[in-house]
């Protein structure tokens, strides 16, 4: 795996508004609900309340649906700046699975550890902590959402295209009956396919729509928040040229009912 893969993963998560498909995605301008901005400001987020302006989780968090009492499965969690408030709002009647990707490991090990003692606190007693193969996904319970920032693209460059195509297939069966899930990642060049997985950190975006659709899911709306036009789409994520500003795709799509 390459040295760089950990800077991928925890890459910055640009901002997020709504757009499309069903009514919560109609709109980037709704109203934070009190749950999430409860959760923003907990204390024990520390210094991660400073990104919350530039990386847009209020509006992440909106676009996402994310309730008091739902079960979430977090894929590749990292630093934990999104577990803490998915724990935050889902409080004590729900919970959030992260999962560790095996194959990932060795990029991973710190945040893992830091984790695994956190899910044993009191305050973050609804987090559980699972280090699993990439094409054996699985949770102990449905859960409502899936959810996934920076690092889609990161799974071309640690399985082939079938333990992907496993790997969408198994967060389907993990969702409920409506579930959602997310993904937003640093877009490619239009047409690129999965060219630009392991050099640029980027996938274009029709790839990964392809490829989830076929896992039979639904495109359910798509949010512009984190678009930015001025990104030409060819440089490397974290190149100073574009590092924190680059042009990401937020993607929903939903499990039929």
């Amino acid at each position: 795996m390459r040295q760089t893969l950990l800077v991928a993963l925890l890459a910055s998560a640009l901002p997020v508004v709504a757009s499309q498909a069903s009514p919560a995605a109609s709109s980037g301008s709704q109203t934070t609900p009190s749950y999430v901005t409860a959760a923003m400001d907990d204390p024990a987020r520390g210094t991660d309340r400073n990104d919350d302006a530039r990386r847009q989780m209020a509006a992440v968090m909106v676009f996402a649906g994310v309730k008091p009492g739902q079960k979430v499965m977090e894929l590749v969690p990292g630093s934990g700046y999104w577990t803490r408030v998915f724990s935050g709002i889902v409080g004590g009647q729900g919970h959030v699975y992260t999962i560790w990707p095996q194959e990932m490991m060795s990029h991973l090990d710190k945040n893992f550890a830091k984790w695994g003692k956190l899910a044993t606190t009191p305050h973050y007693a609804n987090v559980s902590v699972s280090e699993q193969p990439v094409a054996q996904l699985e949770v102990p319970a449905k859960v409502d959402l899936a959810f996934t920032v920076q690092n889609y693209h990161d799974l071309h460059d640690v399985t082939d295209p079938a333990g992907v195509a496993k790997f969408d297939k198994q967060v389907y069966d993990a969702l409920k009956p409506g579930g959602l899930f997310v993904i937003v990642d640093h877009v490619a060049p239009a047409g690129s396919g999965l060219a630009d997985t392991g050099t640029l950190h980027r996938i274009d975006p029709a790839a990964v729509k392809q490829e989830v659709e076929a896992a039979g899911f639904v495109f359910d709306g798509e949010s512009d928040a984190l678009r930015n036009p001025a990104d030409p789409h060819t440089a490397k994520v974290f190149d100073p040229s574009i590092r924190g500003h680059t042009d990401q795709f937020i993607y929903r799509f939903r499990k039929p009912e």
